[in-house]
């Protein structure tokens, strides 16, 4: 098979290489840049392509041109496919796959981590040791894990992950989800969307970004959060009304966040910045606060998940042009 992966990053492609030297009848190519208009005609020959990135491909061009070139599968090495505009994919009979499931704990342990970050207040031991303040002032106690109600909205693979983690360190982890897994039952009480949002001391976000989910936290919710909790969201930037976010951290209607996606995060994520001002108003204000960390969009990044992305998206290539069925098909 003859494949191009879109988007391709020097870890990611460790992992082509082996591939391509344990697979010597395939031969799979790289380009570090984006599929757009304007980069797909460098499918030309090709069986298939790959993508990783978080732009939307909207584009019909895209679609008309990789389907006239006759390429049927468009995989994504992604658990989030809301870049992908299935009108056009369906309309031009591409095959849609993802990887949901690359390394689930991987985000889990990450939301974990920034929720401790909060929870034992680093930030502001952070900005004390800039200024060489070793200190400990009242305002810096904290509170122990086991003591909190965790509440997880979307239990899938990695809102499940995450639920057990907590469950493990003692917390009473409460979550929503339109449907009810059995299997979580041993470490999570299931409650209506309301019920977790009011109870929770700390809010994990684990759902997939659509019409339905986006802004799904917003002033309605923050006003309804105790002001004591802390906002971690690992899932998809939009879900959570940026603006609304920034008033309710000012208003202290809840006490931090920790953020691995924001909202049109395109505009700083994997950029670097001489000076704050550089930055859009909101992410400044953001980026001040010492009761909320950003990390960009690098919940997944550990070399298991960077692996399985990219060996998991090649071989439902493979299962699919020789006439199988894919394991993970998004539109079939």
């Amino acid at each position: 098979m003859k494949i191009l992966m879109y988007g391709m990053t020097p870890d990611q492609k460790v992992y082509v290489d082996k591939w391509n030297k344990d697979h010597v009848d395939d031969d799979i190519q790289t380009t570090d840049e984006q599929l757009t208009a304007q980069t797909v005609d460098k499918a030309k020959n090709f069986d298939a392509v790959s993508v990783m990135q978080t732009s939307n491909i909207e584009d019909e061009e895209v679609y008309r041109k990789l389907a006239s070139l006759g390429i049927k599968h468009l995989a994504l090495r992604t658990v989030g496919y809301n870049i992908i505009n299935f009108d056009y994919a369906n309309k031009y009979h591409l095959l849609i796959t993802n990887v949901p499931a690359y390394s689930p704990r991987a985000i889990a342990e990450n939301g974990l981590t920034a929720a401790m970050f909060l929870l034992r207040k680093w930030g502001g031991y952070f900005k004390q040791e800039k200024d060489l303040n070793f200190t400990r002032p009242e305002s810096l106690m904290s509170d122990e894990i086991y003591n909190k109600t965790v509440g997880i909205i979307g239990l899938g693979r990695i809102g499940s992950a995450t639920a057990e983690i907590y469950h493990a360190l003692g917390a009473k982890v409460i979550g929503y989800d339109i449907v009810k897994n059995v299997a979580d039952e041993a470490f999570v009480s299931y409650a209506d969307f309301d019920t977790v949002i009011k109870n929770a001391d700390i809010l994990s976000l684990h759902t997939p970004l659509d019409q339905s989910t986006q802004g799904m936290i917003g002033t309605k919710q923050f006003k309804e959060m105790k002001n004591d909790a802390l906002l971690i969201n690992q899932a998809r930037g939009p879900l959570v009304d940026t603006v609304a976010l920034i008033a309710a951290l000012k208003k202290h209607e809840i006490a931090g966040a920790g953020l691995d996606v924001l909202a049109d995060e395109n505009q700083i994520f994997m950029k670097k910045f001489d000076n704050i001002k550089q930055l859009p108003e909101d992410y400044q204000e953001l980026a001040k606060m010492s009761n909320v960390v950003i990390t960009p969009h690098s919940a997944y990044y550990t070399k298991t998940a960077v692996q399985n992305m990219a060996e998991q998206s090649l071989t439902d290539i493979k299962r699919v042009l020789n006439g199988q069925k894919p394991i993970f098909p998004v539109n079939l």
